[in-house]
Order: structure tokens, then C-alpha cells, then sequence
């Protein structure tokens, strides 16, 4: 005869191969499964007092706040139709004609240095970032170069924040020193 024993609900019981003894708990195993239906009978009564509770707190209405369900007619009359004035207003990407920066070092795309075709400098370029996603190069002397290995997506990693607005492309050249 094989005698095999496993173990459910803490409770061991023996299988005899041609049938199911009954459930024969063991000394220290009778206690610890006392002890664990007393503890969940503990959580099951501090569950429902907890649900109470919150039950209890849903239906009791607060004397400072006004009834939630009621309508709000001086939300609807203090509704503002922007939050900041125009004056405070940044423009957005699409208001503006493009983006501008300075490049003092020389200028590496694809592991070459980019010169200027009419003077042949190399180093203190503004980087020009248009609306259209196209980027081009100026050098000191004025020549402007479409480049192609450079994206938006470079621009927006070298450049820092925007810290002016210019009306004009010559007074945002003036700025930063062209």
C-alpha cells in the first residue's frame, strides 16, 4: 500500500491509493488553522466597518460646501475666454517665421566641416530653423546655404530655449552680433 500526503487548506490528508481517507489534523496544524479563520474573520468585520464608514461619510454633506449636484451658475457667468492676456501671450510655432541661433565652433554634419561656398568660413554661422522645416546656414558675410544633412529634429537638440522675439530677421541678426 503507497501512502502519499498533501496538504489543502493547511489540513493534511492522506490518499490511499484505492481510496480518500477522511481529513486528520495534526496538533500544531489544528491551531494554525484556527488561527488563520480567526484572522480572517477579523479582516472581514474591519472591512465592513470600513465600508460603513465610507458609506456613512458619501451621505453626510459637509456645512462649507454647497450641494455638488446643484448647478453652478457662477462657474458658468466667471468663465474666461483665455487665460492669459494677449499681451502675456507667447506665439506659437506656427506664428512665428522661424527660429535662430549661434554657432561660434565649426560645424560638423556627417563628419565633415561645413564651409561657406562664397567666403569659405567655417566657424560663426546663425542656424536658421524656418516654418517649412528647412534649415539654413548664414555666414558672417551674409551668404545664406540650404542645408540638407541638418533637421528640425538637430535644431531642437542644440538650441537652447527661446529667450527673445524679433519683428524682423535683421534685428534678430543684430542680436546675436551679425
Amino acid at each position: 500500500m503507497v501512502l502519499l500526503v498533501t496538504h489543502f487548506r493547511k489540513v493534511p490528508v492522506v490518499h490511499v491509493r484505492h481510496g480518500l481517507c477522511a481529513p486528520q489534523p495534526i496538533g500544531r496544524k489544528k491551531i494554525l488553522f484556527f488561527r488563520r479563520a480567526r484572522e480572517d474573520r477579523a479582516f472581514r468585520e474591519a472591512q465592513r466597518a470600513g465600508h460603513a464608514l465610507l458609506l456613512q461619510l458619501q451621505t453626510k454633506q459637509s456645512p462649507d460646501f454647497p450641494d455638488p449636484t446643484a448647478p453652478a451658475r457662477a462657474a458658468e457667468e466667471s468663465v474666461v475666454g483665455d487665460f492669459l492676456p494677449p499681451d502675456l501671450r507667447v506665439p506659437s510655432r506656427q506664428e512665428v517665421a522661424g527660429l535662430m541661433m549661434r554657432w561660434v565652433q565649426p560645424l560638423v554634419v556627417d563628419g565633415e566641416v561645413r564651409t561657406c561656398p562664397g567666403c569659405g568660413s567655417y566657424r560663426d554661422w546663425i542656424v536658421l530653423c524656418l516654418r517649412d522645416d528647412s534649415v539654413w546656414l548664414r555666414c558672417r558675410a551674409g551668404h545664406e546655404i540650404k542645408e540638407l544633412g541638418l533637421d528640425t529634429a538637430w535644431y531642437n537638440r542644440n538650441s537652447g530655449p527661446v529667450d527673445r522675439f524679433h519683428p524682423t530677421l535683421e534685428e534678430g541678426l543684430r542680436h546675436l552680433g551679425h
